[in-house]
């Protein structure tokens, strides 16, 4: 099989390297990549935007799957570019990835679901805004009705920073907050039949014991040691099926990665909101543990032929990312850093530890910055403790002028 796949980000990294494990995969494809992709993959320079452009790619390659990891180019109609000219392809069409494109679009398909969730007030005005607010008090939960690369979400106590966020926007979201700790389930699914992967728990603040601006993600592990062993099922039950069964009612079915990102409230499972692709950095996680060879799942699922799947294999191995970011992130980053260590990790940590490229390029012969979130480093062991600890032994092998990372990550989890 031939497996073209577009991004160039720790998520596509964490794709590419369990594609290229594949036995099934004759030839692996990356556009437009980045430096570490490029040692599992031949990268290709393309627009991820430009959906005629990526399409001919994947004719130009004869591709026999090709696998969209981004939210923007879904949102911009990419999958569907490249299913119209007869290729498949894992990842969902520019009108069902509303469901991560708009928060209003996501609420109003939660409500026709029965989907658990919070209460909320879609706002367009200023007047509206301020009622909202004042509904709901503190904190505050505003969110940007469009896509913002997972930094369009405010959670504050400080009005006046929420009242701006939420001017700053054209259409916001405000909503009740929710309490509880926060876990991210993946379910690949062709429209009709719902495969879920296992759940993982993501870092978004910038600084360690969830202080700081939010930010993409800064790490993430797996398994969850505290979750309810039922509460996969559940999420199914309440969450996920109904969500894909009332999307193709309204005639605009799901097929892809349907990511829900869910609170364990008090009062139980509450979605905080879907995302149409796999999650940067739970991804990492999750598919460090998959025993299953990837490509016939994602092929299943962009045929509608999921059901034919047989159920998924996991390792009992624990996996845990920790990103390493660049000086300055979330805002503007600097780039153009050099990036030392690396050959270090692959020889002295693997194949227990071994490092994902986010922000990277190649520089010469030097391996250099070139976004906000650079790298995950991403460890197995036989439990959240060992994994831990061999991350944070190759994070420490990596030099990079001004980077940063949190170091708790999966610490609580761990018990250490």
């Amino acid at each position: 099989m031939k497996v073209l796949v577009i991004g160039g980000g720790a998520r596509e990294h964490a794709l590419c390297r369990s594609l290229s494990l594949d036995p099934d995969v004759t030839a692996l494809h990356c556009a437009p990549g980045n430096a570490g992709i490029a040692e599992v993959a031949e990268l290709h320079p393309v627009d991820a935007l430009d959906g005629a452009a990526v399409a001919a790619l994947a004719r130009e390659l004869s591709a026999d799957l090709v696998v969209v990891g981004p939210e923007a180019p879904l949102v911009a109609g990419v999958a569907d570019a490249v299913r119209e000219v007869g290729i498949p392809c894992f990842g969902p069409s520019a009108e069902a990835a509303q469901l991560e494109g708009s928060k209003a679009f996501a609420k109003d398909v939660m409500a026709g679901a029965g989907v658990p969730t919070a209460r909320s007030y879609v706002c367009t005005t200023d007047e509206e805004i301020d009622e909202a607010l004042d509904a709901f008090g503190a904190p505050y939960v505003v969110k940007d009705d469009g896509l913002a690369a997972g930094k369009g979400v405010v959670v504050t106590d400080d009005l006046d920073k929420a009242r701006a966020h939420a001017r700053a926007c054209d259409r916001v979201v405000i909503e009740e907050f929710l309490d509880g700790p926060e876990v991210s389930l993946f379910a690949i699914t062709d429209g009709v039949t719902v495969v879920p992967l296992t759940p993982a728990q993501d870092f978004k603040r910038a600084l360690d014991n969830d202080e700081g601006p939010n930010t993409g993600g800064m790490g993430a592990y797996s398994p969850l040691p505290w979750a309810d062993p039922k509460l996969v099922d559940e999420v199914m039950a309440s969450v996920l099926q109904p969500t894909v069964d009332e999307l193709r009612r309204r005639g605009t079915p799901f097929a892809g990665l349907l990511y829900a990102g869910l609170a364990i409230t008090s009062r139980g499972v509450r979605v905080i909101e879907f995302n149409a692709r796999f999650g940067d950095p739970e991804t990492q996680v999750v598919l460090a543990r998959l025993q299953t060879p990837l490509a016939g799942v994602l092929l299943h699922a962009a045929n509608g032929t999921l059901d034919a799947e047989p159920p998924l294999r996991w390792r009992e191995d624990a996996a845990v990312t920790v990103v390493v970011a660049s000086h300055n992130y979330p805002d503007t980053p600097r780039t153009g850093d050099v990036i030392e260590g690396l050959d270090e990790v692959a020889a002295q940590d693997a194949p227990d530890a071994y490092v994902l490229h986010a922000g990277t390029r190649h520089e010469g012969d030097a391996v250099v910055s070139a976004g906000g979130r650079v790298l995950s480093v991403t460890a197995t062991g036989k439990d959240l403790a060992e994994a831990r600890e061999r991350a944070y032994r190759a994070v420490a092998r990596i030099r990079l002028d001004g980077s940063q990372h949190r170091t708790d990550i999966a610490a609580k989890a761990a018990g250490v």
